[in-house]
């Protein structure tokens, strides 16, 4: 979608983050995103210039991309997530180019960005080795900190209603 908007190739779009949970609550975040605009690159952020898109349409889009393709394709998004799987074993092979990162689900314990231990929530990691980091430092502002939250919030219910159904069973 960033790609499309300012009119080059996905390829110069780099270090968009996706915060939290696979579902409507998950925070695509282009705060710390970059894009190569006439060979110089430059934030996200400063190369639109809009604001308001990208706090509204640009998010209820990607939140809600799972459903759309089931919508288009009469299908299973199984396909796009077969994509996706196929995207992090690449990344876990060979690794993050540097300077970049891309976004996994792994386990949030001690992480920096204020999300409780023992969730399966998407950070932004590098790669290298075959193991992956969370990036750290990442300046988070009000906005991401309140849709961060909202996403962590989602999975603790989300595993609290799994374990209510494994002892129960």
């Amino acid at each position: 979608m960033i790609a499309l908007k300012l009119g080059v190739t996905s390829d110069d779009v780099k270090n968009v983050i996706i915060w939290g949970n696979h579902s409507s609550t998950q925070y695509p975040d282009v705060s710390h995103a970059k894009v190569k605009l006439q060979g110089k690159e430059v934030g996200v952020y400063d190369a639109l210039k809009d604001d308001s898109w990208l706090k509204g349409e640009f998010i209820t889009t990607v939140q809600q991309r799972g459903a759309a393709v089931i919508k288009a394709r009469k299908l299973s998004s199984a396909m796009s997530a077969a994509k996706a799987i196929c995207d992090h074993v690449r990344d876990i092979w060979f690794g993050t180019p540097e300077g970049e990162f891309v976004s996994m689900g792994i386990i949030s314990d001690g992480n920096s960005y204020g999300v409780p231990d023992d969730l399966l929530y998407s950070f932004p990691v590098t790669i290298k080795n075959k193991t992956w980091k969370i990036v750290e430092g990442l300046t988070i502002n009000d906005f991401s900190r309140e849709k961060m939250d909202l996403t962590a919030k989602e999975l603790a219910e989300e595993k609290e209603t799994a374990f209510e159904f494994l002892s129960s069973a």
